[in-house]
């Protein structure tokens, strides 16, 4: 009944966990799949594999850090938000703290107080600084002189 593994080949529904209106959780909490915030979480909150997605609705508050790969805010938080992938910012949504993104999209009166960093896929190669790598090879070319 509660095996994922379908023998028809389809992939089992991503699972969600609700944090209702009206609730209050003061502590960490580190989650898979969905997580759906109506509630106060007053700690960080940790979505952990590639599909792990957070979402606070206009009523939700969170005080403490979020880091995971899908963020959607329309609620309020009080902390860094570092979104692995991908960070909506819906029309109600409050970021009191600074913003870590790869692709962003934001709403008309989304309010961020805070730093934006876009934090790009880094390349394979770093590229020398200009000027250093010729002028060490000048350098060199001297002393061997």
């Amino acid at each position: 009944m509660f095996n994922n593994n379908r023998k028809d080949g389809r992939a089992a529904p991503e699972v969600t966990t609700l944090i209702a209106a009206g609730t209050e959780i003061h502590g960490d909490i580190q989650f898979k799949g969905r997580l759906h915030v109506d509630g106060l979480i007053e700690g960080a909150v940790r979505g952990d594999g590639a599909k792990a997605m957070l979402t606070l609705s206009e009523h939700a508050r969170v005080v403490g850090e979020l880091h995971a790969p899908h963020i959607v805010i329309n609620g309020r938080v009080e902390g860094d938000v570092t979104a692995l992938d991908r960070l909506e910012l819906a029309s109600n949504a409050r970021v009191e703290g600074n913003v870590y993104y790869k692709v962003l999209e934001m709403s008309a009166g989304a309010q961020i107080n805070g730093k934006m960093v876009h934090r790009a896929e880094a390349p394979k190669q770093l590229p020398k600084p200009d000027g250093q790598g010729s002028e060490q090879h000048a350098v060199a070319e001297q002393r061997s002189a």
